[in-house]
């Protein structure tokens, strides 16, 4: 930065003096977009390479069984010197194929307890038939307080049954049944009803059997009959002569 001194005279007896300043520009490098993105700028990603990632190549790896959550409830153990406040969690689950598993599981933190009962629920699986998405046959059953009856339905039908029964139906794979619940209303009695009505149904090969022509009670009854000892009709018969 320089000083010029110029002398004005508007008056020949009075001079002014004027003075100036002149600034030297200092040439500043010109950082344009390009060069952050290259060098990795805030504006774009950090670690540098000019721009955001795209994540390629990675997609959600698909679950085995499908997880529905019955209830959740904060559950109080007394013990000595304190209460102990913890959660418990049902969980059912199922592969859409016929296998269900149901568990309940107790922890201190809510993800936690459910954790435990899915992990619980996979080594708890039954297998139950299934024809044309609904069951074979008819079946009920009874566990403490509460009754359950389901009736095979016809396609196009759906799931008509209440909460935990639905759920258990869906993650199933039944899509076509008629259910009707009797007793508590508590949700979990209601599921363990449930699942004890599915562990009774009967294998295809024996229902296809007694649904058939040629069942086995008929089976049973020819045996039967063919096995029974010949009744000697003694009426037509004459009488032997005494001998000689």
């Amino acid at each position: 930065m320089s000083e010029n001194v110029q002398t004005v005279d508007s008056n020949p007896e009075t001079p002014i003096e004027v003075t100036t300043w002149e600034t030297s520009q200092e040439t500043t490098p010109n950082t344009s977009s390009e060069d952050k993105g290259n060098r990795g700028g805030r504006n774009n990603d950090r670690r540098g390479g000019g721009g955001r990632r795209e994540n390629r190549g990675m997609r959600e790896e698909e679950k085995e069984f499908r997880e529905e959550l019955l209830a959740i409830d904060r559950v109080t153990r007394v013990t000595a010197g304190w209460r102990q406040l913890r959660f418990r969690a049902s969980v059912v689950i199922g592969d859409g194929k016929g296998r269900v598993g149901l568990w309940i599981g107790k922890s201190g933190e809510v993800q936690s307890a459910i954790e435990k009962a899915v992990r619980d629920a996979k080594k708890n699986l039954i297998k139950l038939p299934i024809v044309n998405g609904t069951i074979p046959h008819d079946v009920s059953a009874t566990f403490k307080s509460s009754s359950l009856f389901i009736h095979p339905a016809s396609p196009g039908t759906g799931i008509i049954a209440g909460w935990s029964v639905r759920k258990i139906f869906a993650v199933s794979g039944i899509k076509d049944i008629i259910a009707k619940q009797h007793g508590a209303p508590n949700r979990i009695t209601n599921a363990r009803v449930t699942m004890k009505a599915l562990t009774s149904l009967k294998p295809l090969n024996l229902v296809v059997r007694f649904d058939s022509k040629g069942t086995t009670a008929d089976v049973i009854t020819s045996e039967k009959k063919e096995n029974k000892p010949k009744t000697s009709d003694t009426k037509n018969r004459s009488p032997k002569k005494p001998t000689v």
